[in-house]
């Protein structure tokens, strides 16, 4: 069967008696129709997608409660339930993500530099798709949208193996988005959902060099670890968030204390909230008992050092796991540190290279916390929560990547993009 053939309406599933192989295969013949796709055809396709997710949230919802219901009879942590969780809010988000992605520029043929040589060759750098992009990851069904939608716009086919947890919520909203890129004119396989009920399927995608150009896993350490080591498909690794906040000698406290309630309640359960607490000894006495008194009131567990400790009968003694760990849930690790340069040697040591943010109101003190402190992102007077590709005006994001190549930080459409060189001459050759 050719790449496309689905018929509207069928409620397509993973595991339909497909191997990850021929799978695979269909992709590569959808990504050759989309990387010579136009803006307008692939935009129409996410308009498509954006209106399919709104107009058949229903039954989205129905197939999500039954993960949900089930997650929780499992005994599943409630802050992975609220990781898989869907609503209308969050389904109207997910159209909207790809609506801001449809309106953005499409980085397939840009020209990242170029020029004409001395001898009259002339030589351009030019974005091109990687093909077909593999992603694995854990539980967020919300995951399933987004990296359909950046995928589709930056002209790539996309494999996608969610967590069994949520086989239903991703069979439905991969349904949808089939569909409705058969509506659009486009092929339905540049979207498929890989098989979750088995781990074979995991083991074919990280063996299908060749055929998957990359693979981006999302979610725990023992995941991305296990597809950055085991894996012969190059790998973008997304690291876990073990983020910190560091309140300056100079602080405001007033914005220390906004900036710390935002980034550790909010949202807990996500890789950018805040999970560690700095604090120069200098504003320990002003700041600690009045943020520890608000993080006690929004039923935040602080795991503190002696020093932390002594500003409140609640706080649970700091092992040394606590400075390594993500905790995605009510829970913070606090220490009180005697300079900025203790700080940024807590955070070299502890720091995962996600998000780490500093407060304060000394220029010198922000130029040094950014240019020493190494991570994918660096906050000054802002929350770790703005990193993430929504925020930061990318539509929606892939991952946050923690490693140095091919990208780092929240990855949007120009990191989902390779790039080719075209030289173009008169009957050039070398002398």
């Amino acid at each position: 069967m050719s790449c496309g053939h689905a018929k509207p309406g069928t409620h397509w599933k993973a595991g339909n008696d497909m191997s990850v192989i021929e799978q695979a295969t269909r992709a590569r013949e959808a990504a050759q129709v989309l990387a010579t796709a136009s803006r307008r055809a692939k935009d129409a396709g996410l308009v498509a997608m954006a209106d399919a997710l709104t107009a058949r949230t229903p039954e989205i919802l129905e197939a999500n409660g039954l993960d949900v219901a089930t997650a929780r009879e499992q005994g599943t942590p409630e802050s992975t339930v609220d990781r898989l969780a869907l609503d209308a809010s969050r389904l109207a988000g997910m159209a909207d993500g790809l609506r801001q992605i449809a309106g953005l520029p499409d980085p397939v043929g840009e020209v990242v530099r170029g020029g004409t040589l001395p001898n009259g060759l002339q030589v351009r750098q030019l974005r091109v798709p990687f093909g077909v992009v593999g992603i694995i990851y854990e539980a967020r069904p919300n995951v399933t949208a987004d990296a359909a939608g950046l995928t589709l716009k930056s002209g790539n086919a996309v494999l996608l193996r969610g967590s069994g947890s949520a086989a239903r919520s991703n069979a439905a909203i991969v349904a949808v988005l089939r569909d409705a890129l058969l509506a659009a004119g486009l092929p339905a396989d540049a979207v498929q959902l890989v098989d979750a009920t088995t781990r074979d399927t995991v083991k074919e995608l990280m063996r299908a060099r060749g055929l998957v150009d990359v693979l981006i896993p999302r979610g725990g350490a023992s995941l991305i670890r296990t597809v950055v080591e085991e894996s012969s498909v190059p790998v973008i690794e997304t690291g876990v968030g073990n983020c910190h906040l560091y309140v300056d000698e100079s602080a405001d406290l007033d914005m220390a204390l906004t900036i710390l309630l935002n980034a550790k309640v909010q949202r807990p359960s996500v890789c950018n909230a805040a999970e560690s607490l700095l604090v120069h000894a200098a504003v320990a006495d002003a700041f600690l008992p009045v943020a520890l008194a608000a993080l006690r009131e929004h039923g935040v567990t602080v795991h503190g050092s002696p020093e932390v400790a002594a500003y409140a009968d609640d706080v649970v003694p700091a092992t040394e796991a606590d400075w390594d760990t993500e905790y995605l849930a009510l829970e913070l690790s606090a220490r009180v540190v005697p300079s900025l340069d203790e700080a940024v040697a807590h955070i070299r040591r502890h720091g995962s290279g996600h998000s780490e943010a500093i407060i304060t109101s000394s220029l010198p003190a922000a130029n040094r916390f950014a240019a020493q402190v190494d991570a994918a992102a660096v906050l000054v007077n802002a929350s770790t929560r703005f990193v993430d590709g929504g925020e930061l005006g990318f539509g929606a994001e892939i991952g946050i990547s923690t490693q140095k190549l091919h990208a780092r930080g929240p990855m949007g459409l120009p990191e989902l993009t390779s790039t080719k060189y075209v030289i173009t001459g008169e009957g050039h050759i070398r002398p």
